[in-house]
């Protein structure tokens, strides 16, 4: 479903007059600052200072109160209000008369000074909802847009234009992501701070900025997601159109959700929800700007084969290094372009990826080079870098460099190490559109998001798959355990819903008699294990309420007798049924867990990992429901233990699609059921003739059992 737009959100960045409340003239203080801002920046517009108790605010005649706007200048296009908290609810709702059709609250008193600013946030999104206004704020540090010369920001100084929309949730963020490019001649589109998100948010801006002619690509920083679902939405048709490049703050706040058995930390989730959507996530903040430079100045690279040169060996190697770690590799040359290279290198260099021109390179060796390197149809990209030992040669790099035929556009990046005495070569190679960094990892960083991105917009659709199903006969089961007021499902009443969607399970039978238990024993022609049937009885092992590997029927009429006479009397209180005989794993099979559960924002999230694996060393993979065939292989592939599945020590591998087949079920089970908070497939026992569920556990949210009850 493709993302809607609010209705007035072009105003926000387009208006054709603005409005201050809370205009001032006294230079210290925030209304005065941003009206400034506002004329500084050349705003093209009606500008209108509200201030009852000045006539005139740096030039310009200032107006009593919003009533007092001229009529054809209404409806009002963009109103910035600096007010105290108190006053700004009244002064929204004469605003929404006039009506206005975007505001933006500056300052603070709000949600974060306890339970009085909540309300006044409610009051504050209730009336932006009833008049239809695109509200940023409150706490917000205001917005830059470049096309409309608009800077309505308390913040000092002014952007240049560029290709980047950016937008931030955190206000102290923006306010130095500003001084930021002011220092680095950094560019952008729009610059947009978001605060506290009562109307406006960060799917709003991935929204317009998808579809805004001036945005090459979108960068964004998020503490949270106010509405998961819409943000999927936004982001997955965002980056169809363009680069999405968002820093997730939080990343070991310590938080998770789920059982503690099958935890998931809301990281793991947030992951998972750029995955899915194609967001590229910058893991450290200095590479957010670091890739949108990329993106902004370069085309997409069509593979992962990148050329790399240089004045130094050992640079080359942390290069090379940096591949490995990045999903890139080092082109193979042709033996054209080795035969091209030794003609204008040294006798004693190497004419091999990465080329090393060494320390004393000319411009001109340089040039010769990266021609060579460039028209080489095994190079996707190219990373040229040079150290500082070469300084008189490095001012004449950029224009040698950018004057290159590169007719494929392949992507070029450049680092230059040093300090001042590469600073004019650094701002000279921008000046020629080319990226440069101080070192290499960062430039390796962005071409391999570059890649991914055009892996991402080559990607087909995902592909989703139906199973057959009797999602009458799973409901009936969990509504059985709604009416005996129970939240937790296990053993065979847990397998009872995963039958219904045809999940294959070891089998299992409930015997009442010492006589059932061993007739299915031997139906079951193998060793078998017996568990207390009881749904008031969760955790076997706690009760001594299973045995495990009975072959003969002696050995099954003894456990029976055993576990009935050890459990009653220790879960007296318990409603006993008799017990489940199950079929023993096969030997050699690879034990595995695979479940589901919701996450607050973004819903059903899908667990894959090892049994073992996961608690040792906290690996896990996830996707987020409902999942495509692909998401179901990448989850297999993702877990650092993988080699395990796929066969060691000559072990045959296991059949992934049957387990592919499992998670893809379990995605059904986890849209068709949403009263079902956690469902627990422990363990999974998995061998090249396929994968069988053996234990199972389902959790119901309680306020979804009170609706079923």
């Amino acid at each position: 479903m493709p993302a809607r737009l609010h209705n007035n959100i072009a105003a926000l960045f387009a208006p054709k007059a603005v409005c201050v409340l809370g205009a001032s003239r006294d230079p210290a203080k925030i209304g005065h600052v941003l009206l400034r801002n506002i004329l500084r920046a050349g705003y093209p517009g009606k500008i209108f200072p509200i201030n009852p108790c000045a006539d005139k605010i740096l030039g310009l005649d200032s107006l009593r109160k919003p009533a007092d706007i001229p009529g054809e200048c209404r409806p009002l296009c963009l109103a910035v209000i600096c007010l105290p908290a108190e006053q700004v609810p009244e002064a929204l709702c004469e605003l929404g008369r006039l009506p206005t059709r975007a505001a933006v609250i500056i300052g603070a008193g709000f949600s974060e000074s306890g339970e009085r600013g909540v309300e006044l946030e409610e009051k504050l999104a209730a009336i932006a909802r009833d008049f239809e206004i695109a509200l940023l704020g409150p706490n917000s540090v205001g917005l830059c847009v470049a096309a409309s010369s608009l800077n309505a920001t308390f913040v000092e100084g002014g952007l240049l234009p560029g290709y980047t929309g950016f937008f931030s949730q955190s206000g102290a963020f923006a306010a130095a992501m500003f001084d930021w490019a002011a220092d680095k001649n950094f560019g952008f589109s729009s610059f947009v701070s978001l605060g506290g998100k009562v109307s406006l948010d960060e799917s709003d801006m991935l929204a317009y900025l998808a579809d805004d002619p001036h945005t090459k690509v979108i960068v964004g920083y998020i503490e949270d997601v106010s509405d998961g679902p819409k943000f999927l939405r936004c982001a997955h048709s965002a980056t169809r159109k363009k680069p999405v490049i968002l820093f997730k703050a939080g990343r070991g706040d310590g938080s998770f959700t789920g059982s503690p058995g099958m935890r998931v930390s809301q990281d793991l989730a947030y992951d998972a929800a750029f995955t899915q959507t194609g967001v590229i996530r910058a893991k450290e903040i200095q590479d957010i700007f670091g890739m949108a430079q990329a993106f902004s100045f370069c085309s997409l690279p069509v593979g992962p084969a990148l050329g790399v040169v240089g004045n130094g060996g050992r640079i080359g190697a942390v290069a090379a290094d940096s591949c490995l770690e990045t999903g890139l590799v080092l082109a193979h040359f042709s033996d054209k372009t080795i035969e091209r290279l030794e003609t204008c290198l040294p006798s004693y260099v190497s004419a091999r990826n990465p080329v090393d021109l060494m320390a004393r390179a000319t411009a001109a060796r340089f040039a010769g080079a990266c021609a060579a390197v460039l028209e080489d149809p095994a190079v996707n990209s190219m990373l040229l870098f040079a150290a500082a030992s070469a300084r008189g040669e490095l001012d004449g790099l950029p224009h040698a460099v950018s004057s290159l035929p590169n007719p494929e556009k392949k992507p070029i990046l450049a680092c230059l190490m040093g300090g001042a005495g590469v600073s004019q070569a650094r701002r000279r190679f921008f000046e020629c559109g080319i990226p440069c960094y101080p070192f290499p990892e960062p430039a390796i960083k962005s071409l391999a998001a570059m890649y991914r991105q055009s892996l991402w917009k080559d990607n087909h659709m995902p592909v989703e798959i139906g199973y057959r199903h009797d999602k009458r006969r799973a409901r009936a089961a969990i509504e059985q355990a709604a009416a005996e007021h129970l939240l937790e499902l296990s053993g065979y009443y847990a397998l009872e819903v995963l039958s219904a969607y045809e999940i294959p399970c070891l089998d299992a039978k409930l015997a009442r008699t010492e006589a059932e238990a061993v007739q299915i024993a031997r139906h079951c022609g193998g060793p078998v294990a017996l568990k207390i049937a009881s749904p008031h009885i969760l955790r076997k092992g706690e009760t001594a309420g299973a045995a495990l590997n009975l072959e003969d029927p002696d050995e099954v009429r003894a456990a029976f007798a055993d576990i009935a006479s050890r459990t009653g009397p220790e879960r007296g209180q318990a409603n006993i049924s008799g017990c489940i005989v199950q079929a023993m794993a096969p030997k050699n099979a690879r034990e595995l867990v695979l479940a589901f559960n919701r996450h607050n924002s973004f819903g059903p999230v899908l667990l894959f990992g090892l049994r073992g694996y996961i608690r040792l060393f906290d690996d896990l993979s996830c996707r987020l429901a409902p999942l495509s065939l692909d998401d179901a292989g990448d989850m297999l592939r993702e877990v650092r233990a993988f080699p395990v599945l796929a066969g060691l020590d000559g072990q045959e591998p296991v059949k992934l699609t049957a387990l592919e087949d499992i998670l893809l079920i379990l995605s059904q089970i986890a849209v068709d059921f949403p009263e079902i908070q956690e469902l627990e497939c422990n363990p999974v026992l998995a061998d090249p003739s396929g994968a069988n569920v053996w234990g199972a556990r389902i959790l119901l949210s309680p306020a979804a059992l009170e609706n079923l009850r």
